[in-house]
């Protein structure tokens, strides 16, 4: 099950990223986590940056809506996402996985 909490109109939610995969997509869930694979090296901020760009795209927000809270140089980050409801967090998971 995914783990999120909403704060002041926006969704936290973990995102579990793997990096150097062959296409950038939903991988489903991971420990409470969203899993995002992305075709980018975790070099220079690439991953990081990819990821906002990707889950900006995907949920239709501007980049400046995705925002990553912790976990910059791990895998397991905590990404606030502003404008966002719950369920198109969860839908990610039906339409992209």
């Amino acid at each position: 099950m995914l783990e999120m909490q909403e704060k002041n109109g926006a969704v936290i939610v973990g995102v579990r990223v793997q990096p150097r995969a062959s296409r950038n997509e939903i991988a489903g869930e991971w420990e409470g986590a969203l899993r995002v694979r992305l075709q980018v090296p975790p070099v220079d901020d690439r991953a990081n940056e990819a990821l906002i760009e990707f889950l900006a795209r995907i949920l239709k927000i501007s980049r400046s809506a995705v925002r990553i809270l912790s976990g910059e140089r791990s895998r397991t980050k905590r990404v606030e996402l502003s404008g966002v409801m719950p369920q198109q967090v969860v839908a990610l998971l039906v339409h992209e996985a």
